[in-house]
C-alpha cells in the first residue's frame, strides 16, 4: 500500500516594521476577504531568491518598500482549500509606504504595536515568530538605524 505525498508549497513573506515615536510598530494587512490580519506573503517567484520575492509581494499586498533583510527569520505552516503551504519569514524595514499599488483596492492596512500586531493574527505559529521579533528589538533598532 503507498502512503500519498502531499506535495507543500513554497512560499516567503515579510514583517514589515518601522520605529514610530521610539516604540516598533508592525505592518498587518487582512486577507482579500478582509477576514483575517496577516502579513504579505506569497509564492516564490520563478527566478527569484525568497527575501526578494517577499518584497515583490509586501509592494503588491500592501504598498511597501524597503531592503529585506536576508537572514531567515523563521518559517511556519498553514493550510489553506487541502494544500499544505510553508512561508519562509523576513524582517523589511518600511522605507516607503505608497497609497497607490496593485491591491489597495483589495485590502486593509493598519501598523500596530508589536503586542497588539501578535494578538491580532490567529495562526500560532505566525504569532511565535512575531514575539521572536520582539525578543529582538535591539536588532530591529539596529536594522532600522542602518536602513535610513
Amino acid at each position: 500500500m503507498s502512503q500519498k505525498v502531499s506535495k507543500v508549497f513554497h512560499q516567503s513573506g515579510v514583517i514589515p516594521y518601522r520605529v514610530q515615536d521610539g516604540k516598533i510598530e508592525v505592518l498587518l494587512i487582512t486577507t482579500r476577504n478582509y477576514q483575517r490580519w496577516v502579513v504579505p506573503k506569497g509564492g516564490i517567484s520563478n527566478g527569484m531568491s525568497p527575501p526578494n520575492s517577499a518584497a515583490k509581494e509586501a509592494w503588491e499586498e500592501a504598498g511597501i518598500v524597503g531592503q529585506v533583510d536576508t537572514h531567515e527569520l523563521g518559517s511556519y505552516k498553514y493550510r489553506k482549500r487541502g494544500k499544505s503551504y510553508q512561508v519562509k519569514m523576513y524582517l523589511l524595514p518600511v522605507q516607503e509606504v505608497s497609497e497607490d499599488y496593485p491591491e489597495v483596492g483589495q485590502r486593509q492596512r493598519q501598523w500596530l504595536d508589536v503586542n497588539k500586531a501578535i494578538k491580532r493574527v490567529k495562526l500560532t505559529s505566525l504569532k511565535r515568530i512575531l514575539r521572536r521579533c520582539l525578543k529582538n528589538k535591539s536588532r530591529l533598532s539596529v536594522l532600522t538605524h542602518y536602513s535610513n
